[in-house]
């Protein structure tokens, strides 16, 4: 993907700015991220228990793990900075988990630039009004504003 210069990143403020590649959602991927995070509670890692006490039919994905695809699903969607140096996460100004992400779903994120704040020592802050969804359903996973910040040189 082809570096864009911070004129043409202002230059989208408000506009749609990607749509990333559906991911599937694996029961593997889930119990990865509850062996990271200590939460093995059994909505995630018990297929047969949720399937008999949940409404949701079986396990369904940490509202976490979702939201930290976040940064590879921008990695391949969004074009780098030119000149930039790294990116970091900066925080979210709102989280909203609106639905379930059932295990063997394909979810995707859609990315509004809502904000680009130059700075003068070379910090580039950006913020996203993201979109998970989820395919086939009409709720989407979870909505953020997320900010994160870029470095070029000066």
């Amino acid at each position: 993907m082809q570096p864009i210069s911070l004129e043409t990143l202002l230059a989208n403020v408000g506009h749609e700015v990607g749509v990333s590649p559906w991911r599937d959602v694996t029961q593997h991927m889930i119990d990865l991220f509850a062996d990271a995070t200590d939460d093995h509670q059994f909505i995630h890692c018990d297929p047969e228990r949720a399937a008999r006490e949940t409404p949701f039919g079986g396990t369904i994905a940490h509202g976490f793990l979702s939201l930290s695809l976040l940064s590879t699903m921008a990695f391949e969607t969004l074009p780098p900075l030119e000149k930039s140096k790294m990116g970091v996460n900066h925080g979210f100004d709102q989280v909203r988990f609106l639905a379930p992400v059932k295990t063997g779903s394909r979810i995707r994120t859609r990315f509004v630039l809502a904000d680009v704040k130059a700075r003068p020592s070379g910090w580039v802050q950006m913020m996203h009004d993201v979109t998970i969804e989820i395919e086939g359903s009409a709720k989407p996973a979870l909505t953020a504003r997320w900010l994160t910040l870029t470095f070029i040189e000066p």
